[in-house]
């Protein structure tokens, strides 16, 4: 579950050269669309993870250049994961079909895209935050 995809056919030398983006979603059709994304973006993914549990998993086990969270992940919050990823420090962003105003205080400062997600939005937000997308 948590191995980056894609990475056949470059001897694994430029796979990773490529940021490793742990994408944390639940719904399976988003989490699809969005690891097309971020491959299509240069991204190698990690994941996707459908709990809290297997986030923080993939978190202590891989090493992580990013991530993608959904906040709210069978109504269980992704809050824990953020705080791990913020302590490392890895950048990462929300992606949620709530409003921004439910993120709690020490992460309101958070990037937040509201799904339906904006490919131009998501793609400037992967491409400022995970270095080395393409």
């Amino acid at each position: 579950m948590a191995t980056p995809q894609g990475e056949h056919g470059d001897e694994g030398t430029a796979a990773r050269a490529r940021p490793r983006i742990l994408l944390v979603e639940d719904q399976m059709l988003v989490a699809l669309y969005l690891e097309d994304l971020l491959a299509d973006l240069g991204c190698a993914v990690l994941g996707p993870a459908g709990s809290v549990t297997d986030a923080l998993a993939v978190t202590r086990r891989e090493p992580v250049d990013g991530a993608v969270l959904d906040i709210n992940l069978r109504g269980e919050p992704s809050f824990p994961v953020a705080r791990e990823l913020r302590v490392r420090p890895v950048p990462f962003f929300f992606v949620t079909g709530y409003e921004s105003s439910i993120l709690p205080p020490d992460l309101r400062d958070v990037p937040c895209l509201t799904k339906p997600v904006s490919e131009p939005a998501f793609a400037t937000l992967v491409r400022g935050l995970f270095s080395g997308a393409a």
